[in-house]
């Protein structure tokens, strides 16, 4: 059954009024149907006005200067040439902005542009050096930068003109003499490592052993040529870097600059010894040190009368890297050149003539109160020591060579107050 409507006439202005509001006008409905049917209150979207042309005249724009340069690595051999990226942020007032529209020049933005030159610059190109990923060595050199400024700045004012908010630098590039294509002509790579602990070392004696690592990591053996410990250390004083420490003095110790130097020396002798180089001068030290472990792979250094040699007995130059682990207190040396073939073989230490520690030796140490007494050196026994070394040359020649050790027995020290009755 259809339902009936009436239609009732409306004046022309509220019949149009209504068709607007509500579509239809629907006549005879009850008390809440007709107050459900009123007519809703118009909602008028007024568009957000546009930001102030003063407020962002007025504001501030950072720029991003953006450089993309090669960083060429040597990987198994081969050169390769992934991309570094580097940026710098550039932040502009609104009145630098105004001046360089303005006056069509970078003047405003001078000093700032400058000081991010400067800081480009400032890289200066290193010789290649090897980093290990995982257990493969990567060869990295680092080239020198320097910003072409006539080209960046041209590429910057243009995007600056344009309202961009990055630009690109053009950075010219500086190789390294010891490149990576010039390593990768010279064939090089990791030949050798020599290892040693320094656990339990007091504070002095891993400083001194850091400062000396130091010195040797990055020197370059030509070859034919020979490698001097004593020579690329230096002096060693606190003028140089060093701190007093504990060194053998006749039967005891004492404190002089550079205590724990040893260390390093006997990392260094390691590598070379495991490289198959030629050793031309190393010595041991008077007493077994317990920081070398094993005996017969320790050298002793004490300019000018003891020194460490070896020679490059390649076609290639020999680099010689440190590099220590403070929490596995490891110092680690590695020898990277030409691989001519060679094959190292070493002997188990054999060992004789053993004598047994005698008694204790007694130093003053000020800092204790009377009575007490603190272990400064652990004893050693004495004992013979011999290490045979046999290099295997590409062509089948062999060289044996023993290394042979002479410890004398050693009671260990106890630091002991002033006035202590085992002072002698």
């Amino acid at each position: 059954m259809m339902s009936a409507f009436r239609i009732v006439a409306v004046p022309v202005g509220l019949a149009l009024l209504g068709s607007l509001l509500m579509g239809s006008v629907l006549v005879g409905c009850g008390p809440a149907e007709a107050a459900a049917a009123q007519p809703a209150t118009p909602t008028i979207n007024t568009p957000a006005p546009d930001p102030s042309p003063t407020a962002e005249a007025n504001a501030p724009r950072t720029l991003s200067l953006r450089w993309t340069v090669p960083e060429p690595r040597l990987v198994n051999g081969r050169v390769t040439r992934p991309l570094l990226n580097g940026s710098a942020p550039l932040t502009l007032s609104a009145q630098q902005l105004a001046q360089i529209g303005t006056q069509g020049t970078l003047d405003a933005a001078r000093q700032k542009l400058d000081g991010i030159y400067n800081s480009i610059d400032a890289r200066q190109a290193r010789d290649i050096r090897f980093n290990r990923v995982g257990k493969a060595w990567v060869g990295e050199a680092r080239t020198g930068w320097k910003v072409d400024r006539r080209a960046s700045e041209a590429a910057l004012l243009k995007a600056i003109q344009n309202g961009q908010t990055r630009s690109t630098l053009t950075v010219a590039l500086q190789a390294p003499d010891r490149n990576v294509r010039w390593a990768a002509d010279k064939k090089l790579g990791h030949l050798a490592s020599g290892t040693s602990s320094f656990a339990g070392s007091p504070e002095f004696r891993v400083h001194n052993i850091r400062t000396g690592a130091a010195r040797v990591q990055g020197a370059w053996v030509a070859p034919g040529g020979s490698f001097s410990f004593n020579a690329l250390i230096g002096s060693i004083n606190a003028a140089s870097g060093f701190q007093p420490g504990y060194v053998v003095t006749g039967n005891t110790l004492s404190t002089e600059d550079g205590g724990g130097i040893c260390q390093v020396s006997t990392t260094v002798f390691r590598a070379a010894f495991n490289a198959g180089l030629p050793i031309t001068e190393r010595h041991e030290h008077s007493y077994l040190v317990g920081y070398y472990e094993e005996p017969g792979l320790d050298a002793a250094v004490y300019a000018p009368s003891k020194d460490l040699r070896w020679k490059n007995d390649t076609a290639a130059p020999l680099l010689v890297q440190t590099e220590w682990d403070l929490k596995a207190e490891i110092l680690t040396v590695s020898l990277f050149g030409a691989d001519d073939g060679r094959k190292v073989k070493i002997s188990e230490p054999v060992v004789s003539a053993r004598k047994p520690a005698p008694d204790p030796t007694f130093m003053v140490d000020r800092a204790l109160e009377k009575g007490a007494a603190r272990r400064v050196d652990m004893p050693a026994a004495g004992m013979k020591a011999v290490v045979t070394r046999t290099v295997t040359f590409a062509d089948g020649t062999k060289v044996n060579r023993d290394f042979v050790s002479r410890y004398k027995a050693w009671g260990g020290v106890f630091a002991v107050a002033p006035g202590d009755d085992r002072l002698r």
